[in-house]
């Protein structure tokens, strides 16, 4: 009888927990059906947000501003439903799904692109209904491509004399032997008054040659007239003017090629950028020691700030001017008389600051001054402050316009990425 009552409730109790079981499993598999489908949604929505973005921007390129709206809202439209039509699982009708919208000014394009889809449920039975609904939206402005004067200030001073390379100043520190190892390819009229030692009594800059070493100053002059060319085309590609004016800079500024829009003409006189000539170590001319002071920031940007006139929107509008950038190609080591005494220091950044008061954006390329822990003189006067040189002349440059090279970098790529980021004219605005 007993037995009997037992078995009995342990019946009951397993019908009891079955029962539970069931009653609990239908808001379990709701929820994860719900937690499956709602995160599939939200990453399908985050696909179509990054095709909106895409589609935007497509739509102020340089090649978009120049055409009509018709033009920039068929380059957004193809763009969004060539990606939005290859997402499977997304329910989106190319015809009524996208709207875009253009809003012109008369140096700008704004353009919105927003969009409607729906996701399909992975648990439609479940939840009760078979997608999700998707939207979003993206927003780009463009502006017409500016026409732009650039003003090249290139360093020539005696230390853009490095050989380029890791392994050209290794040759030069060995062929100089008799001079302490010197990684540099001075150039100088009368080596004779310095008793180099080199073989043929040649100054540093005619043993690089000798040696087949390139000198940063070599790298230099091939970027600029690689930038010319880069130039060229990207005038052809935003249909804007450009106009190039190049100076180098020592102890003085020189003028290598005049405010130009003949960028043939201006690739064509960069060749002429040569490196200071002195009459010996720290000689200018056989009667003038100027105790090495060749590199004169003040004086060069002094004289830059006054040929550069003042700067207008770059439109073609009846009276307007082109913009201007400050193109500066340096190792940023300041070596000039201050009170009758040499001063070798970071660049003075209060002329920069007064030239980008003007409404002149400065670009610049650092060549890193490199460390030369063997040369006395590094050590004493450079050394010190030489781990704040990037720091100062990034500071120079206005937003988004400072490159930095280090040993065996790429100048050119360096210059020709400055100059594509200060004619970029489309960026996202929401």
């Amino acid at each position: 009888m007993i037995s009997e009552l037992i078995h009995a409730f342990l019946r009951g109790k397993r019908a009891t927990v079955a029962m539970t079981f069931a009653l609990a499993a239908v808001p379990l598999i709701y929820l994860i059906g719900m937690g499956v489908d709602y995160t599939t949604a939200s990453y399908r929505e985050d696909e179509l947000n990054s095709f909106a973005d895409s589609a935007a921007l497509a739509a102020v390129t340089p090649a978009m501003m120049s055409q009509n709206d018709a033009a920039s809202v068929a380059a957004a439209t193809n763009t969004f439903n060539a990606q939005a039509n290859a997402v499977n699982s997304v329910n989106y009708a190319a015809g009524t799904g996208l709207t875009v919208t253009v809003l012109d000014t008369i140096t700008t394009r704004t353009v919105t692109v927003a969009y409607t889809a729906a996701s399909q449920d992975v648990f439609p039975n479940v939840l009760g209904r078979p997608t999700i609904a998707l939207s979003g939206s993206s927003q780009a402005l463009g502006a017409l491509a500016p026409n732009i004067n650039f003003y090249l200030l290139l360093d020539s001073s005696p230390s853009m004399a490095i050989a380029a390379t890791q392994a050209g100043i290794n040759t030069m520190v060995t062929n100089t032997a008799s001079q302490g190892g010197c990684a540099f390819g001075c150039h100088e009229s009368y080596p004779a008054g310095d008793n180099l030692g080199n073989p043929g009594g040649e100054d540093n800059f005619a043993l690089a040659r000798n040696l087949g070493v390139t000198l940063r100053i070599d790298l230099v002059t091939a970027a600029t007239q690689t930038l010319m060319t880069t130039a060229q085309s990207t005038e052809a590609t935003n249909k804007a003017a450009y106009g190039m004016a190049i100076y180098t800079f020592d102890v003085a500024v020189t003028p290598i090629a005049a405010l130009t829009s003949n960028l043939s003409l201006a690739q064509s006189e960069a060749a002429n950028i040569t490196q200071l000539e002195v009459y010996k170590n720290s000689w200018l001319t056989a009667s003038n020691d100027n105790n090495d002071e060749d590199t004169n920031y003040d004086t060069a940007m002094t004289t830059l700030n006054s040929a550069m006139v003042t700067p207008g929107n770059g439109t073609n509008g009846k009276g307007d001017t082109p913009q201007e950038v400050l193109f500066i190609v340096t190792d940023g080591v300041e070596d000039e008389g201050v009170g009758g005494n040499r001063q070798q220091s970071l660049m003075s950044n209060t002329a920069c600051t007064t030239v980008k008061n003007r409404g002149i954006r400065i670009a610049v390329l650092y060549t890193e001054y490199l460390p030369l822990p063997t040369n006395s003189w590094y050590n004493t006067y450079i050394a010190p402050f030489q781990a704040n040189i990037g720091t100062t002349m990034e500071s120079c440059a206005s937003p988004g316009l400072y490159y930095e090279v280090t040993t065996n970098g790429d100048i050119s790529a360096a210059l020709t990425d400055l100059f594509q980021k200060a004619v970029m004219t489309s960026y996202l605005a929401k």
